[in-house]
Parts: structure tokens; sequence; C-alpha cells
């Protein structure tokens, strides 16, 4: 018998690609509230409670309240918004975080879906710390590019409505210089650091597609590791990963070889590249000395950053295949 999922939140960006994901499902059904009644709590309650599953995909506050809606301790909640990534009494749902993390997620009634940039951040350094290579302490600094939809409807219109004064023409745009970014607490917590990063996120005019880039001086590192020793640890540390590969060492050191020749510019890295899929490929890019490397992440926003992740952990609090719609 098929199980029932609300996903509340549906018209938004993520919760569209989920149901686009879940469309052609026979062991879920999705479920919808009654567009008359949307606004009535009491329809809203009702329906979070009478689910197999939850899928909330809303603004922070608003995922709070639906969560204290939810009496029935049997409905499995996972939820797209930063609300509940640290947050007691939650799982992070980033299954090949650790050994034992699709176990727990397969266990608990509610996971909180990891962020887009941390989960690059996160693939890239988690494993490194663990293994002693990055110490806990460590200065570190994530530089990252997304599409415009990682910002959510107001960027979207303003990217693509393009005159002024909704619109904008830029090419590229640097934003969070605040130093403080709402993903900074997930990814010091979840990379095992002491200190949050220097974040230095942007936004490009594509759509969707991620670049989360990790520079290290491995000389200024206590052991002071080389490049392959970095390698070889993301390699153990995902190996047998459907969803996690690490560029192998001949593909990173063909990538740096690459020049421009007769015909013009060579494209090393594309970040629209994964979209659509729930894929994230991890790279090593170490300096000819060893004295330095570039640790990149290439991921899909929408993919591993959002909708796909979402549907694998989903799919394993349902008891159902991992890979079911990814």
């Amino acid at each position: 018998m098929a199980q029932t999922v609300f996903i509340d939140g549906e018209a938004g960006t993520t919760g569209l690609q989920i149901r686009q994901r879940l469309a052609d499902r026979s062991d879920l059904v999705v479920v919808s509230i009654d567009p008359a009644r949307r606004k009535d709590a009491d329809a809203r309650a009702e329906l979070l409670n009478g689910v197999d599953a939850v899928v909330l995909c809303l603004p922070d506050d608003a995922a709070r309240e639906a969560v204290s809606l939810v009496q029935s301790g049997r409905v499995r909640i996972v939820d797209a918004s930063t609300a509940h990534r640290t947050a007691s009494g939650w799982v992070y749902g980033f299954a090949e975080m650790d050994p034992g993390q699709r176990a727990a997620i397969a266990a608990s009634t509610r996971v909180s879906n990891p962020g887009c940039y941390p989960t690059g951040f996160i693939g890239l350094v988690r494993p490194l710390v663990a293994a002693g290579l990055i110490p806990q302490d460590f200065p570190l600094t994530m530089n990252a590019i997304s599409g415009y939809s990682g910002g959510g409807k107001g960027l979207i219109e303003e990217f693509e409505a393009r005159t002024a004064p909704q619109g904008t023409n830029d090419a590229f745009r640097i934003y969070g210089l605040n130093l403080a970014h709402k993903h900074l607490p997930e990814m010091q917590r979840h990379a095992g650091l002491t200190h949050c990063p220097v974040f230095a996120p942007s936004v490009g005019r594509y759509a969707q597609g991620m670049i989360v880039e990790v520079p290290l001086q491995l000389w200024a590192l206590p052991g002071k590791p080389a490049p392959e020793d970095l390698h070889a640890t993301l390699q153990a540390a995902y190996a047998g990963e459907r969803f996690v590969e690490v560029a192998s060492e001949t593909e990173c050191a063909e990538m740096q070889m690459r020049r421009a020749g007769a015909g013009g510019y060579v494209q090393d890295m594309d970040p629209e590249a994964l979209n659509g899929t729930n894929r994230m490929k991890l790279f090593v890019f170490g300096a000819a000395d060893g004295s330095q490397v570039r640790l990149v992440a290439l991921l899909d926003n929408l993919g591993k950053g959002a909708s796909g992740a979402a549907v694998q952990n989903l799919n394993l609090m349902l008891g159902l295949a991992e890979d079911a719609g990814l």
C-alpha cells in the first residue's frame, strides 16, 4: 500500500522540485490541501497529522509553527528550512556524512535537510577533520557560487526580470557581506569545527548549479599533509557511495593541465554540470610543490542541495529504496 506525503510549501522552488521527483512514484501518494482551506489552521493540522510523512518547504518561523501542529508520534518530518539544522532531537539529513548517519535518519521522525552550501562544505571538510588532517580549530575559508534559484522567489524574479527597478543585469554578485550567513552554524557544527569558517558566497546569472571551494595552505597545517593524503581520505570516506563521488587523481590532474588552444577558452568546471541530479562530485587540486590545495565540490543547489536530498531522506525514513525517484 502506498504511503502518503504532504509537501507543506509545495508551490515554492524546492517544493515544486520534490513534487516532480515524486510524480511517477507508485509507492508514494502526494496529498495536497484544498486551496480554499489553505489558511484554515484546523484543516492544515488535520492534514499534517493524517499522513505518513511531511516535507516542510517553508520559511524558518513557518516551519517551526508547522512542527508544533504535528501531535502524532508516527508522522515523519523532513524540514528543508534552516530552522532545525542544529536543533536538539533532530537528525541531520546528510546520509553520506558518517557511517551511522543513514541508520540515524531511517530511525528518526525528525530530519533536517542540509543547506546547499553546507552540503558541499561539510562533504569536503568533515572527513579531513575526523582524520586529523585539519585541526578542529583551524581557520577555514569557503568560497562558493550558486545559481540564482538558491535565493528564492525574490532573487529569481530579480534575475529573470532584467529590467529596472525590479530586475537586474548583474552577471555576478557577492553577498553575505555581514559575515553572518544563516548557514554558518550548521557548517561549524556538522563539519566538526571549533569556529565558523569565513564564508564568501556569490550568485551568478544562471538558474541552478553550484561550486563550493575550500582553499588550504597545507604548509600551515600541523601535520603538513600532501594533496594525496587529502584525496585518499576523501576517497575512503565516500567509497561505494552512489550520490557522492570523488574525482580520481588522474581526472583532477588532467583538469589542471588544460589550456586554451587555437579554438579558444577551455571550460574546466561547469557549475550546471550536475543539474537535475542528486549527485555531488568532490575534487582535490594540489599545487605542484604540494604546499596548497583547492578542495572543490560540484552539485545542484536544488538537487543534492535541496529537493534531491529531501527525497533521499524521505525514502530512508519510510523504509523505501534510498535511490527511488533519484
